[in-house]
Formats: structure tokens, sequence, C-alpha cells
């Protein structure tokens, strides 16, 4: 065999593999050995793992493990039957470990998979939420903007500077470039360039309202983007720019004009728009923002109405000055309508009282050159006086009256009064007129009819008079007829006029019906009657005289009492009815009839004259003194007469007791009758020894007859009076201390 010279290694290929078995397992004991002390640390470290006990039992088999390689190391020698043992024993307790923990990994990697899950979950619900904010936070800002403009542009309510507010206050909040308004013309056909951001004073401009990019913004109430080179956004320089910026319009609603006219704005028939142009700033990579856009609408529609409630202001403003205007006018026209009234009023006052002054002497002179001896001619031309005379009294009384009506002055006296006796009165008067032309007169009273009622007796009889009159004046032959009745509830209504009486338990409706045989009157000319100075027909003048003011004044004095007066007649030479109703009231306290009666029955009758009755006339009109005195010395009464106030104090301070009646002109210079009745009841306190006192005026006024009775005068007497007027005066005041009549009329 021959020799070889090789090298024999030292260790043999298997011996090779169980060092590096050896070594292998040296190491992966140390690093199972580490591992558990890793997890130590991270348990310690980690204050929220949920699985403690996992780590400890997944410890525990890297310690076993790590374990079983260390007492392999052992078993690569010759070893004993113990180390056997415990290498047994080690491996079985490994592979125990093993296997509950790879059961428990079956279980927690589920568990570990979805706690994944829910992270991923949370993240997208952070992520989610942070939008969210993001969203909330830019509302936020956009509702401040929002609440800051509107507010800016609120604070006026001129339509010029809510609009350049608006375009400044959106050009600071957007960094704007630029931004317009585009107001429409007059015709509506075209779109007109009115506010600028950048241009105080900008230039004419027009687009027409039907350029597709306008209709495109007007179809929506949304802010559409536009494409730059639109006419409505030409308004920029663009020299220069390299990258012209994004616009948006949106429409402005106008107002409905329609009822408004305000200056230079349009009064469109249908719904219209402005156009409110907004530009980002050119050479800019900025792009227009959802909550941006959202800005600009709500903008736009605070603008609409900020610029309705413009409109509305301005249109109250004009209607207030307008209004000023007018009020200023209708004050104007008020003073001087007061103005004329009291010029009226004034004139009216002086004329009644200078034409009652001549009046007063010539019918009591007439009256008393009636009673005087005198030839059948000389009587006629007395008596013709005496009716010219009073004819013209009348005329005066009812132009004062019919003046007060148509100013409102005139107020009624409500009183009680003996109904029936009114009515005998009103015939007792006019029987006698009747006579002379051969008419009968009859009056006709209800059975149902109250003795006494609440109301004005004055007018009712002045109507009365004045109706049944005319029925005696237009009636040549045949009769008159008066019919007095309570008018029915189911006849209350009169269907030829809007007469609406008003039923109760206090008042009650009275019908007179006046009848007559005379001239007639044509249908067509009823309605006219009742205006003031017009007569049937031209031939009734000539043939019956009159003023024209009786239907006038009775128609007013019914309207007074709240109720209805019309004619009735079937044509000339067919007669006609009167017929008037008049509310009165029913009196609460009948006992006291006796003291308010006006229409008192003459005690008396057959004393005509007054011997010895001596009586102190107070006048400083010469022809009034004259004429009083000659009246009450017609009447047998001693007469003396004072010029003065002063000069009738001093009469009576010289004749205390001596004078039974005073008679006083309440219209005198210095000392007028009002304080000389004051200084008559002064002197004589007891009633029984003071002289009565009458007051002699010219003057119907309330007014003066409510001042006689202040200062304690016993009746008032108007002028003019005649001999028959004196005599019932001197009956009243002897026989019940006062003029029933408180303001006598002839």
């Amino acid at each position: 065999m021959e020799s070889c010279n090789c090298i024999d290694p030292p260790w043999s290929a298997d011996d090779l593999l169980t060092k590096y078995q050896y070594i292998s397992d040296f190491f992966i004991a140390l690093a199972y050995f580490s591992i558990p002390l890793e997890l130590i640390y991270f348990v310690k470290k980690s204050a929220v793992f949920p699985y403690r006990w996992v780590l400890v039992q997944f410890g525990a088999f890297i310690v076993l493990c790590g374990a079983t390689h260390m007492i392999n190391l052992w078993t690569f020698h010759v070893h004993t039957k113990a180390v056997a043992m415990v290498m047994t024993i080690s491996k079985i307790l490994t592979a125990v470990v093993s296997c509950a923990t790879a059961l428990m990994l079956v279980h927690i990697i589920p568990d570990l998979l979805s706690v994944k899950t829910r992270e991923l979950f949370l993240k997208n619900k952070a992520a989610e939420l942070d939008r969210e904010m993001g969203i909330i936070r830019t509302q936020e800002e956009t509702g401040r903007h929002v609440r800051m403009l509107t507010h800016e542009i609120r604070s006026t309510l001129d339509r010029h500077t809510i609009l350049n507010t608006t375009l400044v206050e959106l050009g600071r909040t957007l960094a704007l470039e630029e931004c317009a308004l585009w107001m429409p013309t007059r015709t509506g056909l075209e779109l007109q360039l009115s506010h600028t951001l950048r241009q105080q004073n900008p230039m004419t401009f027009t687009v027409p309202i039907q350029h597709p990019s306008i209709s495109q913004v007007f179809s929506t109430n949304r802010a559409v983007v536009i494409s730059p080179n639109s006419p409505v956004a030409m308004i920029r320089p663009r020299t220069g720019k390299y990258m012209i910026g994004d616009v948006v319009a949106v429409r402005v609603p106008l107002l409905h004009l329609s009822n408004f006219h305000i200056n230079d704005w349009p009064e469109p028939s249908k719904r219209r728009y402005a156009l409110m142009v907004l530009m980002l700033p050119s050479d800019s990579a900025r792009r227009w923002h959802v909550h941006e856009l959202e800005l600009v609408e709500v903008v736009a529609d605070q603008v609409a109405v900020a610029l309705s409630h413009a409109a509305i202001l301005e249109e109250s403003m004009r209607a207030r000055d307008l209004l000023m205007e007018q009020n200023v006018a209708l004050e104007l026209a008020r003073q001087e309508a007061e103005t004329a009234i009291r010029a009226r009023n004034d004139f009216l006052a002086v004329m009644n009282h200078e034409m009652r002054t001549p009046m007063h002497a010539i019918i009591a002179l007439s009256s008393l050159l009636q009673e005087t001896e005198l030839t059948p001619e000389q009587r006629s031309m007395v008596e013709t006086i005496l009716r010219s005379s009073n004819l013209l009294a009348t005329l005066i009384n009812d132009v004062l009256d019919l003046s007060k009506l148509e100013d409102g002055s005139l107020e009624l006296n409500i009183r009680i009064f003996n109904l029936p006796s009114m009515f005998r009165e009103v015939h007792n008067l006019v029987k006698p007129i009747a006579s002379v032309k051969k008419l009968s007169v009859s009056t006709n009273l209800a059975s149902d009819l109250p003795e006494y009622a609440a109301g004005d007796d004055k007018r009712l009889m002045q109507t009365v008079l004045n109706v049944l009159g005319n029925a005696v004046k237009f009636s040549k032959e045949g009769s008159v007829s008066v019919t007095v009745l309570l008018e029915r509830p189911e006849s209350l209504r009169d269907p030829r006029a809007e007469f609406y009486p008003v039923h109760g338990d206090r008042h009650f409706y009275l019908r007179v019906q006046v009848k007559d045989t005379g001239a007639g009157i044509n249908p067509p000319d009823i309605p006219k009657l009742f205006s003031k100075f017009v007569h049937s027909d031209t031939m009734t003048t000539r043939n019956y005289g009159g003023t024209g003011l009786g239907l006038a004044i009775c128609k007013r004095f019914v309207n007074l009492m709240e109720g209805h007066i019309w004619l009735e007649s079937e044509g000339l030479g067919k007669g006609s009815t009167c017929i008037f109703i008049v509310k009165l009231g029913i009196p609460d306290h009948i006992h006291e009839m006796e003291h308010q009666s006006v229409f008192p029955i003459p005690s008396n009758s057959t004393r005509k004259d007054f011997p010895g009755l001596k009586v102190l006339v107070t006048d400083d009109n010469g022809v009034n003194r004259m004429v009083t005195r000659s009246l009450l010395a017609r009447l047998g009464c001693d007469v003396t007469v004072v010029d003065s106030g002063h000069e009738c104090l001093q009469a009576m301070s010289q004749a205390r007791q001596i004078f039974k009646v005073l008679f006083l002109d309440v219209c005198m210079p210095g000392m007028d009758g009002y304080e000389v009745a004051i200084r008559i009841r002064e002197m004589f306190p007891n009633r029984h020894e003071r002289p009565l006192l009458v007051a002699l005026t010219g003057s119907t006024d309330k007014a003066t007859k409510e001042k006689c009775i202040k200062v304690g005068m016993d009746g008032v007497l108007l002028k003019p009076v005649s001999l028959e007027k004196m005599r019932s005066v001197l009956v009243d005041l002897l026989e019940h201390g006062s003029v029933c009549d408180s303001i006598q009329r002839l």
C-alpha cells in the first residue's frame, strides 16, 4: 500500500455537522432566551395592550424551546439517563405549550384582525369628521362673511350705497380683481353697466339681454362660472395679462316695480333680474370653491332683499312727501275755508243786526199804525207793508238757519214738549190765512200718538209750518189736510231713498203727511225742489212768490232729526203730498212736562193792555228806543228809556223797586246788557224785589241765548217785534215770571 502525503482533517464530516448543530442550538437557545426579555420589556412599557397573558404564555413557549435546544447540547456526546429524562420532559412541555399557543393564536388572530379593521374604520371616521369640521368651519366662515355683508348692506337703505357696499365687501372678502353690477334698462331688452368695484364712474356699456351667457345665468338661481370672454366680463384691462382669472355671474332678483316710479329705475311688467359679475385675479392658479359660490348666492339674495326695501322706502318717502304737500295744501284750504266761514258769519251777524234794526222799526210802527183809524185804502197799504216786512223777516231767519245748517254749527235743542199741542198751535196759526183763501184745513192726529215727546220742538214746528204754509200758498181752492201718526215698523223703510231707521225702546218715528189740492208738481222737478233757491217753474215765483229756501231748510232739519222727507205728485194741477218722518225720544219724567212745554194756553186772552206797568227800556240805538217805547206805550205801559248801561243802573238806584220790567239791549258800547243784568242781580238779591229782565237782541246765535240765561235774564226777545208779539211777551212775563219762548220770533 503506497503511502499518501495528504493532511487528514482534524474533524470528520459527521463531526463537522455535529459541531454546526451544536453551535446552532446554542445560538437558537440564546435567541429564545432573549425574546422573553424583550416581551417582558414590552408588557411593562405597554399600558393598553389587551393580551398580556397571551404574551406570558408565548414567552413560556419560547423559554421552553430555548431550554430544549440548550439541553440538546448535552445529547451530542454520551450522556446519562438523567439527561435523556430531562430532555424528554422538556420536549413534552414544549410540545404542550406549543399546541396551547397555536390553539390560542387561532382565537386571537381574528380578534387582532378585527381590531385592525376597527382601527381602519376609526381612521376613516376621523378623516370624515375632519372633512365635516372643515365644511363646518367653511360654513361658519361663509356665515360670518354673510352676516358682515348683510350688516353692511342693510346699514343703509339708499340703493346706490347698497350696491357700492356690496361690491366693496365682496371684493375684500373674496380678494376679487373686479366686481360689477349690470342693471336692466327701461326697455328691458338690454343690461347696462351700473356699478363697478374699481371704477368710480364706469363707462356706459350695454349688452343684449338675450346673450347666451346672460340667458344661462338668468335660467338658474345658482352662481354660474362663465367665460372670461363674455361681454359682461370684458370690463377689466387685459394688457400684460398672461392668464385671465375665472369669472362667476349670479342673477339678482329685482322687485316688481309696476306700482313704483323711482327715477331712473325700470318699471317692468314681469319679473326682471340684475346681473352681478365677480372676477378672480389674473395670472393666478386660484379657482372658485363651493363655499365661495354659496357665499356669492347668499349675498345676491340679500342684495335683492335690501334693494326691495330701498325701493319701498323711496316710494314711501315719496308718498310721505306727497302726503305732506297735500296736508299743507289741505291745511291752507282749511284755514282759508275757516277764514271764509268766519268772514261769512261775521258778515251775517253784522247784517243780521243791521237789518233787524230797521225791520224792528218798520214792523213795530206798522203794527201801531194798524191800530189807528185808517181809511180802507190806508189800511190795505199798512197790511201790505206788514206782510212784506214779515216776509223779509222770515227770509232773514231762513238765510241764517241755512247758513248754520251748512257749516254744521246748528245743533238741536232737545227738550220735552206736548206733541198734540204743537200741532194744534200750527193749525191755529195757519187757519186764518187759509180762511182768507176759503180753504178748509184739517188736522188728523192718530189715537195712539203720545202726549209728550223729547226733541227739538222749535225745528219740528218750523218744518211743519213751512210745509203746511207751502200747501196753503200753492192752493187756490179745495182743502189741505194734515195727518200725524206713528210710523209702523213694517213700512218704515222708504224704497225711494236710502233711509234705514233704527228701532229702539227709547224712541219712535213720527210720520207727518200734508196733502193739498193745489197747483201740483211736475214729477221730473220733484228732486230739485229740495235745493236752495229752486222753484218748480218760473210761473211759481211770479204767481206765488217765495225765496225757494223753505224746503231746503226743511230737508236739513229733518236730516238733523234722523229722518227723511219727500214729495209726491201726479202732475201739474193734480195737487201734491209732502211726507216726512222724524225721530223723537220717549221722555222719562212726564211730570216735568208742564215746565218745559213751549205752547202754554194763554190764561187771560182778554187782557190786551197793561195800564200803569212801569217799564225801563235800555238801548243805545235811538230808533229802537223810540219804537220799543211806542209799542209799550200803546199797551198802556209807563215807559222810561235810557241809552246806556250806566244810565240804566242810575235809574234803578234812584227809583228802587219802581220798574217791574226791564228791556236790555245786549250789544251796547261801554257796559253791555250782560254786565247790567249782573249788576242788577247784585242790587236786588231778593228775586221778588228784582225787576223782570228781558234781553233785546238781533242775534239768533245759541251762545247769546245761553249767556243771557247764565247772567240771570228772564227771557230773550228777538228783533223785530210787533205789537201782538210785545203783548204776548208781557203776558208771559207777568203770569209765568219768564218768557216761555226763550227766543221770540215774529
